[in-house]
């Protein structure tokens, strides 16, 4: 095994990515305690455009579930939910996020100094993820006394056609016409167009900057992804969003002319599916650089890598996101998937996340693993944890694990 002495080189925009989120989550509570403007509450690959194009400012409560991750906290709040009559099987984001309000609690107010997520007046979301969105939207519904409406496109697909766009793209239009009844406003097509090919430009170049990691040394990790990808959620539809990737994209760019890898020495090019597990991402992330294996790509950063927008239907556009997301289609569409990335990262092995809480972004549970293992002879270890439930992962038997993992491909080397 290499022993030499490695130091991580840091990312120079994540002093601005800082900046960006700080004003964002203040600009979202100073919107929640104005009368004059409005605020929506939408799922992450929901369709944030349209309601930007109306002219409401956009919060995601699947980053607030992953905050109290990361925080290590989600623990706590779950048996709150729990109490109220909510699965602990259930998603642990969802959990999470209704436990700590029911105790009043938010890492907001750490980080920015704010009570918490931002009261609604919308709650918007898509079930091409997952069910839980919905009762998570409908807590809140309540809880606020605000209007919960929802796109659900035919799920678990394998090609899509044209009928399930026009049918997707249908539900889109009548959510504009209810939002526009409800709140006496009318959708600007000009301004919407305008919003879709800014949504469209930045997830174009998060995809750009993704792409970067197919050089050797990666100038990126997985790991670098998860706190990067913050804008493509949270601003989409927004120059800002596009301006931080240009200037990420040069970034990355720079790195991979000059050689600086994110993990120095690499020697092992790892792919990562599913969840992260965020309350032990720092874990990982360092157990993998002492390790000198750069995990290279990822199928849950490049869930949020659409399509161009071509300047046609908007909305149509819309439809094909919100039908087409990795996590809607059938397992033949997924395999396929990852033996493309597999052989465009130019990946050595494989980590596969069973996410208890979590099973439609969990891959390894129907034996894609294994055929995988099978037809591309890759190496892939499961590993079982949480996205956000400390509590289903054991840290040493993991590190212990990937230890192993690591030597089966440094045997391969030899």
């Amino acid at each position: 095994m290499v022993t030499m002495a490695v130091k991580r080189v840091e990312i120079q925009a994540a002093q601005r990515l800082r900046t960006l989120l700080r004003e964002y989550f203040l600009d979202l509570d100073a919107a929640s305690r104005d009368p004059g403007r409005r605020v929506a509450w939408c799922s992450s690959a929901g369709p944030c455009e349209l309601l930007t194009a109306l002219g409401f400012e956009v919060y995601f409560p699947e980053n607030h579930g992953a905050m109290l991750g990361s925080k290590k906290v989600s623990a706590k709040y779950i048996p709150r939910a729990v109490g109220a009559g909510y699965s602990p099987e259930a998603c642990s984001y969802m959990n999470s996020d209704i436990g700590a309000a029911l105790c009043g609690y938010s890492p907001l107010q750490e980080a920015y100094g704010v009570a918490g997520p931002p009261r609604p007046d919308l709650l918007v979301y898509s079930t091409n993820q997952c069910r839980e969105v919905q009762e998570w939207w409908n807590f809140f519904g309540r809880r606020h006394g605000a209007v919960v409406l929802g796109v659900r496109p035919p799920l678990h697909l394998g090609e899509v056609a044209a009928e399930h766009l026009r049918f997707v793209r249908g539900q889109l239009a009548e959510l504009i016409e209810r939002i526009e009844a409800r709140f006496g406003l009318k959708m600007d097509e000009d301004r919407l167009r305008e919003v879709v090919d800014l949504s469209s430009r930045a997830s174009t170049l998060w995809r750009q900057v993704l792409d970067t990691a197919r050089a050797h040394p990666s100038p990126l990790t997985f790991f670098d992804g998860l706190i990067h990808m913050a804008p493509v959620i949270l601003r989409r539809g927004s120059q800002t969003a596009v301006d931080y990737y240009e200037a990420l994209l040069a970034e990355m760019q720079a790195r991979v002319a000059d050689g600086v890898g994110a993990v120095p020495h690499e020697r092992h090019r790892l792919y990562w599916d599913g969840m992260p597990v965020w309350p032990r991402v720092r874990d990982l992330s360092e157990k993998f650089f002492d390790l000198h294996a750069v995990i290279a790509a990822s199928t849950y950063c490049n869930s949020w890598a659409f399509d161009p927008y071509d300047g046609g239907d908007p909305l149509l556009w819309m439809a094909r996101t919100e039908t087409e997301v990795f996590i809607n289609r059938d397992e033949e569409v997924k395999e396929h998937f990852l033996m493309e990335m597999f052989q465009r990262f130019d990946i050595h092995g494989a980590i596969f996340h069973n996410a208890r809480t979590c099973p439609n972004n969990t891959n390894s549970r129907f034996g894609m693993a294994q055929r995988l293992r099978q037809r591309l002879d890759t190496p892939i270890l499961v590993i079982d944890g949480d996205l956000s439930d400390a509590r289903f992962f054991s840290t040493a038997q993991t590190l212990t694990n990937i230890e192993a993992f690591i030597e089966q491909l440094e045997e391969r080397l030899r």
